[in-house]
C-alpha cells in the first residue's frame, strides 16, 4: 500500500483566467488539487501561480518540459520559486535530463514527475509514428526505471501501469494518472480506466479534466469522482 494520501487533482484547461474564476467560485470553500497546463499558464503567468498556491491550493504545473540538460535544469531553476506542488518534464529526454532537472528541486518542497508515455499514445502509433519496437507497457515500466535512477520523485502513466510500477520498480515512486473516467467515454485518450479501478492499481493521484470541467455541476462531480477513487 501506498504511504501516498490519494487525492483527485482537477486538470483546469481553460483559456484564461476569467473562465477559470467563474469555474473555481463553484467550489466554494473547497480548495481541491489544481493541474495547470500549457494553456492556462501561458495565458496567466507566474503572478496567478503564486496567487493559487497563497490561496492555499495545491498546484501540479504540467509543463512536460524537455530539452537539453542544462537548459531544463534552469528551466525547473525559475519554476520552483512558484511553490508548486509537481512539475512534469518528460521522460523521453533520458537520464541525464532528468538528473539535471533533479538538481534544481534541491531545498525546495517542489517534486518532479516524468511523462512515460502519454495516455494518448496506443501500441499503433508507438510502432508507426514514433518508431519503436517495443510493448507499450515495456517502454514505459523501462522510463519509471529511468526515472527512479535518475532520482525523480514519481511518474506520469496511465492507471494500468501503475500497479506494476508500485510492486516491481518502487511503490516510493509516485504514479499520477490521466486518462480516468467514471464513464467508457474516451474522448482523445487511448489508455483509459474508472477511478475504482484507478485505486486498485495502486495510483496515488488521478488528474481529471472535461468530466469535471465540463459538467453541469463540477462540485458534485468532483465529490463523486473523489468517493469512487479516494473512498470519502
Amino acid at each position: 500500500m501506498s504511504l501516498m494520501k490519494r487525492d483527485v487533482i482537477i486538470a483546469c484547461d481553460f483559456a484564461s483566467e476569467n473562465e477559470f474564476n467563474k469555474f473555481i467560485k463553484l467550489f466554494k470553500n473547497e480548495k481541491p488539487f489544481l493541474k495547470i497546463g500549457y494553456q492556462l499558464f501561458y495565458a496567466t503567468g507566474k503572478k496567478f501561480i503564486s496567487d493559487l498556491v497563497d490561496k492555499g491550493y495545491r498546484i501540479f504545473l504540467d509543463l512536460k518540459l524537455h530539452d537539453i540538460p542544462n537548459t531544463v535544469e534552469q528551466g525547473i531553476k525559475s519554476l520552483v520559486s512558484f511553490g508548486v506542488e509537481f512539475i512534469t518534464i518528460h521522460a523521453t529526454g533520458g537520464t541525464k535530463m532528468m538528473e539535471a532537472a533533479i538538481k534544481a528541486t534541491k531545498g525546495t518542497t517542489t517534486k518532479l514527475l516524468a511523462v512515460t508515455q502519454l495516455t494518448s499514445t496506443n501500441q499503433e502509433m508507438l510502432e508507426n509514428e514514433l518508431l519503436i519496437d517495443r510493448k507499450l507497457s515495456d517502454v514505459v515500466n523501462h522510463y519509471a526505471v529511468n526515472a527512479l535512477e535518475s532520482g525523480i520523485h514519481g511518474v506520469v502513466c496511465s492507471a494500468l501501469e501503475s500497479k506494476y510500477i508500485k510492486e516491481k520498480i518502487s511503490n516510493n515512486l509516485i504514479t499520477v494518472s490521466p486518462g480516468i473516467r467514471i464513464s467508457q467515454e474516451k474522448n482523445d485518450q487511448s489508455r483509459v480506466c474508472t477511478p475504482r479501478g484507478a485505486h486498485t492499481y495502486k495510483v496515488d493521484y488521478i488528474v481529471v479534466g472535461r468530466p469535471i470541467t465540463q459538467s453541469k455541476d463540477p462540485l458534485k462531480e468532483y465529490k463523486k469522482f473523489c468517493k469512487e477513487f479516494i473512498g470519502e
